[in-house]
């Protein structure tokens, strides 16, 4: 099959094309620097908007996997945040859809997130017909694009399949992982003890796999997904884990969640100390019920193989 990948120099995407080609796929790689031609086709896209031409792209493909986003802040101004969310991840993911549609493209895959549902769930998991609720310009972009382009699919016929993954995790992440990675390591002591949350997380080869899956299914056309490894776990449950994939003894120790919270606003890492204590959870039923799918790694294997990249680049 022939696959257009978009994103593909990310962390997502480059575990995304070199499973595709394992899998026998011919992979067209979207990227945002010239190609290299001694490498598989690549597809130099220097910017993702509503005017951006995709024709070389998409003519040929049978199938699209949409992993590019905006996803990082860096100092912009409110409004413009939000602009820039819109521009890449809203009409950005129509335009190529469109295009696609037009092209004959039969299946367009689009990475959403657990944010489109908001940050944090209730008693009970989150279910793909929850409402709509996201708190922050990315997961309003994520909603919206997700609308539209259900709307190209009933007006053209293209297939399009949403994938809603929680945290991703594994070789090559970044951001707050990888600081969490970095701390437990280093053996710094870590207030978390006293947190009793649960929060689902998704190892890279797990959502490739899934992916993969619904690039394929018949039963995967037009359908939402959330997906993780399955196995939700708490804030200290997860440092432990890390802790044992490193071969050291974690090192909590008990302090009030309402006073972290606290801290939190008083040093503007609210969001960060919010994720770290509350839960949001996912239910994987759907795709396990329709496509027959299962985690392929557990989340041990998946933070033992986190762990040995980490170490591998930190030299």
């Amino acid at each position: 099959m022939k696959i257009l990948v978009t994103g593909a120099s990310g962390f997502v995407g480059r575990a995304m094309c070199a499973a595709l080609g394992l899998q026998g796929h011919f992979v067209r790689a979207a990227v945002r620097t010239p190609p290299d031609r001694a490498r598989s086709p690549e597809i130099a896209v220097v910017d993702i908007g509503p005017d951006t031409d995709w024709t070389a792209a998409v003519t040929g493909s049978e199938t699209v996997v949409h992993l590019a986003a905006h996803v990082h802040v860096t100092g912009r101004q409110a409004g413009d945040v939000a602009g820039d969310f819109h521009r890449v991840n809203v009409e950005g993911s129509e335009n190529l859809a469109r295009q696609a549609a037009r092209s004959g493209v039969r299946r367009f895959v689009f990475l959403s997130s657990v944010k489109v549902n908001g940050e944090a769930s209730a008693e009970r998991p989150l279910v793909e017909s929850d409402p709509v609720m996201p708190v922050d310009a990315y997961g309003a972009s994520k909603a919206e694009a997700e609308g539209r382009l259900r709307i190209i699919s009933a007006e053209t016929g293209i297939e399009v399949v949403v994938v809603r993954p929680p945290l991703v995790y594994g070789p090559g992440v970044k951001a707050n992982f990888l600081t969490l990675l970095r701390t437990v390591d280093a053996g710094m002591p870590l207030p978390f003890l006293s947190i009793d949350n649960r929060r689902s997380l998704v190892y890279v080869g797990n959502l490739i796999d899934a992916l993969s899956t619904c690039l394929t299914h018949p039963a995967a056309a037009n359908r939402t997904f959330f997906v993780s490894d399955d196995h939700d776990v708490s804030t200290p449950q997860l440092i432990r884990e890390i802790a044992t994939a490193f071969g050291k003894k974690p090192s909590l120790f008990p302090f009030p969640p309402a006073l972290l919270r606290g801290a939190g606003l008083l040093t503007g890492r609210a969001e960060q100390i919010a994720r770290l204590t509350g839960s949001l959870r996912v239910d994987i039923a759907s795709i396990k019920t329709a496509l027959d799918w299962r985690p392929l790694f557990s989340l041990q294997q998946g933070l033992a193989e986190t762990v040995s990249w980490y170490r591998a680049q930190s030299g």
